[in-house]
This record gives C-alpha cells, structure tokens and sequence, in this order.
C-alpha cells in the first residue's frame, strides 16, 4: 500500500548561518505546530528535533537553510522540515546516527535523538556533497 500524497499548505525557508537563525528556526517551528494542532508534547519534540538539526546544519555543515512546512495527508496535518547545508557531508551516516557518537564536543545525541522525537527521518549525505534532513510530526 503506497503512503498517501501529502498537500503542502505552507512553507517558510529560514536561512541558517548564525546563531541567531537557530533561535529563528525554533520560533518558525513552534508557530507551525501549533497551526497544525499538533499537542503540547509533539509542538515541544519537534521544536527540540529541529532545533537540534539547525544547530547542527550550522556547526557541521557551515550553515544551511531549514524549509518549514505545514503539510496535510492521510487525513491528518502535520509539520515538515528539510535541512540543507553544502557541508562537507557525513561519511558514515549508520555510525553518525548511533547514540554516543559524535565528531564534536557535544553528547552524540543529536541525530540519532532527533530520530526518536519525530514520526518520519529522512537522511541523505555523502563526504563532499553536504546533508539533507528531512523530519516530520504529524497530529494525532
């Protein structure tokens, strides 16, 4: 059985390339879940996954941009989020999404707990090509 075709209602691209766009992206993130219905908890884990993946996209990836969607599918609405750097790329994505691994100074929690507060996580990265992260939470 194939997924069902998402609408998207709304978009907002938030540039990432200082700190500041970090908080920016939390704020544009917060205002889309609740447009989306999405509970209290939800709005505060994928306000958490994303700004986690900003962060990242701005320390890792030398900065980037976030596209913020409020989609509708399957009869339920949802917030999406793609980030994008030109970054110098994950070599090894399985071992980057293994808790406890990290090639900064952080816990190595950030990927791979990303993953756990969302209900879709996409990951494509190659060494060179930068990273694309795709994250999305839907109402219950």
């Amino acid at each position: 059985m194939s997924p069902s075709p998402v609408e998207i209602v709304s978009s907002q691209v938030v540039p990432i390339a200082v700190d500041q766009d970090v908080v920016r992206v939390r704020q544009a993130m917060r205002g889309v879940a609740v447009n989306a219905g999405l509970s209290l908890v939800d709005q505060t884990k994928v306000v958490t996954a994303a700004s986690e993946l900003a962060r990242n996209t701005l320390i890792y990836g030398g900065g980037g941009q976030a596209v913020i969607e409020l989609v509708r599918g399957g009869g339920r609405t949802g917030v999406r989020v793609g980030f994008h750097d030109e970054g110098p790329g994950i070599a090894d994505i399985n071992l980057a999404l293994t808790d406890g691994y990290t090639t900064g100074a952080g816990l190595g929690l950030g990927l791979s707990g990303a993953r756990r507060l969302v209900d879709e996580f996409g990951l494509d990265s190659a060494p060179g090509a930068g990273t694309r992260i795709t994250i999305t939470k839907w109402g219950r």
